[in-house]
């Protein structure tokens, strides 16, 4: 199973990264990845031992699954951790703790679903869901439009959120602007028909999420890392593009970059696939191309058991790294089916690896 660009790969892999507050052992990230397992929003001992076990695989960082900002409408699910609250807290700082003594890095994914939760959804059925014009995904109305006094309540949600994420030890926050979720509804100009400062062209609909990035940076101080979750593609809309040439990408990176963000996470279905025409870089590439942050490719890295065979995606990976087009790499999924995946790399025993099957998350309790 040699590959000339193998080495390339474990190369690029295994240099500690110190950038923006960030000092990683290595250039691997675990990407966020919901599980449902934090009963009333509490993370319990069967999530500090996940969280263990993954820190002691070797990841350079690990982004939590998406945790719950302190706001009724935030959550679609009581199994779905929370950044709020004494235990919620309490079972966080020992998350932490456990990563810390396993010598791994650790932030959270700040998260708000907006409009992509059902009403009536637990644990608060009495709450409607909330985003810029009340419209989901399908453009199907199921409230009304935020009033700026709301959206400054939510806004100090985030802060608060980061302020307690800093509180309990995490080594910085990620902000989850992709994926049809909150923050990114007002992105998207399907759900974003706002005509007052927060809609409009592509600049403005940046204002919210520009906004709860200020008052996190305001809430954390200058050197405490801020990650920034974006895709272009919405939960079951994957051909959406909220910018499609490298001109409208920038329009839309900068005032975020300016709010900021020290690590944009550039969230793609494939990672090898090339963002605009006329150029080899994905979104990643673009993202720290134009704004000159640090970034995070992402997109189906390994997820098959053949992909150390295919030479084409093999190479790209490794030119990714050797020209530092992203500078960290987030493994989901694949890490899941193959929990000693840095090793597995590292020392070249790609045959036992295993493709991923949903069946994995029935025993990462």
């Amino acid at each position: 199973m040699s590959n000339p660009h193998l080495e390339v790969i474990r190369e690029g892999l295994f240099k500690p990264l110190d950038r923006q507050g960030l000092s990683l052992k290595n250039r691997i990230v675990m990407a966020p990845m919901t599980r449902g397992f934090s009963k009333n929003g509490v993370p319990d001992e069967n999530v500090v031992a996940y969280y263990r076990r993954q820190a002691e695989s070797g990841v350079g960082l690990i982004v939590t699954e998406g945790t719950l900002i302190n706001h009724p409408a935030a959550s679609g699910s009581p199994d779905w951790p929370n950044i709020h609250g004494k235990e919620s807290l309490e079972g966080w700082e020992k998350v932490v703790t456990a990563v810390h003594e396993a010598g791994g890095k650790i932030v959270p994914q700040l998260w708000h679903l907006g409009t992509a939760r059902k009403p009536g959804s637990l644990p608060n059925p009495e709450a409607s869901p909330i985003g810029p014009s009340g419209l989901d995904s399908e453009g199907t109305r199921v409230n009304e439009p935020l009033t700026e006094n709301e959206i400054a309540d939510v806004v100090s949600a985030y802060a608060q959120a980061a302020i307690e994420a800093k509180r309990v030890g995490f080594d910085g926050i990620e902000i989850h602007g992709a994926h049809g979720y909150l923050i990114d509804q007002f992105f998207w100009e399907k759900t974003n028909q706002r005509s007052d400062k927060y809609g409009g062209d592509i600049k403005n609909r940046t204002r919210f999420g520009a906004e709860v990035i200020r008052a996190c940076r305001k809430a954390v101080g200058s050197d405490f890392p801020i990650i920034f979750r974006f895709s272009q593609w919405k939960s079951n809309h994957y051909d959406v593009k909220l910018a499609r040439t490298p001109e409208q990408l920038e329009t839309f990176l900068e005032p975020l970059a300016d709010a900021g963000v020290d690590v944009f996470h550039a969230s793609t279905r494939q990672f090898w696939v090339p963002e605009f025409k006329d150029s080899r870089l994905n979104l990643a590439g673009w993202a720290k191309k134009l704004t000159g942050r640090p970034t995070i490719t992402v997109g189906s890295v390994a997820l098959e058991q053949d992909f150390w065979q295919q030479s084409e995606r093999i190479s790209r990976l490794a030119e990714i790294l050797e020209q530092g087009e992203a500078d960290l790499v987030a493994i989901g999924r694949s890490l899941l089916s193959n929990p000693q995946w840095v090793n597995q790399v590292k020392e070249n025993s790609l045959s036992d690896w295993v493709t991923y099957d949903s069946s994995v998350l029935t025993n990462l309790n």
